[in-house]
């Protein structure tokens, strides 16, 4: 293989979930471009995967990107993985892949494991259609403001949190989707812990204060 990067979606949780494919390419490439050494030499040792690493992340993207390209560009191979999951959602990367795209570099998706569809089909709702609104601000106010415009969107809602705001934006969906809003939360997903929490919101709400639920979760909103 050569002057090719492959796109490797890798487990959200439960190991057993990756691909025999996305386990081969891992093994084929010259390099492998992560996050976060710690993550992927987890990732790596449990499949007996040894390769040189790269870091690429949100606070080196731009130069990383450059000197990953140049490396690809000397008839090398390489596979861009997150710490979990499909790489590209929420995550760095994208730079890197329009530079590949822009000097002729193969961009092969390797697909796999996505919290996204997981919640989803696991929902019970509808899938025809629905938006993906992902990660909304931190600050009260501006998720406040996001939430609001979200609910003129008549659709099945996707949104991702991180596990110790869980309470703060059910919180914020109760108040302006309303009480009665039927909601999913995806919690744990793939992990021994998973379970899925179906009911209103404000039903949903009581229960993570209730249990003080704390973990990687996916909050899919029915707002059709």
């Amino acid at each position: 293989m050569t002057s090719k990067l492959f796109i490797v979606s890798t487990p959200i949780g439960n190991y057993n979930d990756i691909t025999l494919r996305a386990i081969n390419i891992l093994k084929e490439v010259d390099f492998i471009i992560c996050e976060e050494f710690k993550e992927a030499r987890r990732l790596l040792s449990h499949f007996k995967i040894d390769k040189e690493l790269f870091s690429l992340n949100e606070h080196n993207e731009v130069e990383a990107s450059e000197e990953i390209l140049r490396k690809i560009k000397e008839n090398k191979s390489a596979a861009l993985i997150s710490d979990c999951g499909t790489p590209l959602f929420s995550d760095p990367g994208t730079k890197l892949v329009q530079m590949c795209i822009a000097n002729g570099i193969e961009v092969i998706p390797i697909p796999g494991t996505s919290s996204i569809m997981a919640a989803l089909v696991g929902s019970g709702f509808s899938l025809d259609r629905f938006y993906y609104a992902g990660w909304l601000s931190p600050k009260s106010d501006i998720r406040k403001k996001e939430l609001l415009r979200l609910k003129s969107i008549k659709e099945i809602i996707v949104l991702m949190e991180t596990p110790y705001r869980l309470k703060a934006i059910l919180t914020d969906i109760v108040k302006i989707f309303g009480s009665n809003t039927r909601l999913v939360v995806g919690f744990d997903l793939t992990l021994p812990t998973e379970k899925f929490l179906r009911g209103t919101s404000a039903d949903i709400l009581k229960i993570v204060e209730t249990k003080n639920l704390k973990g990687e979760f996916v909050i899919i909103i029915d707002n059709t």
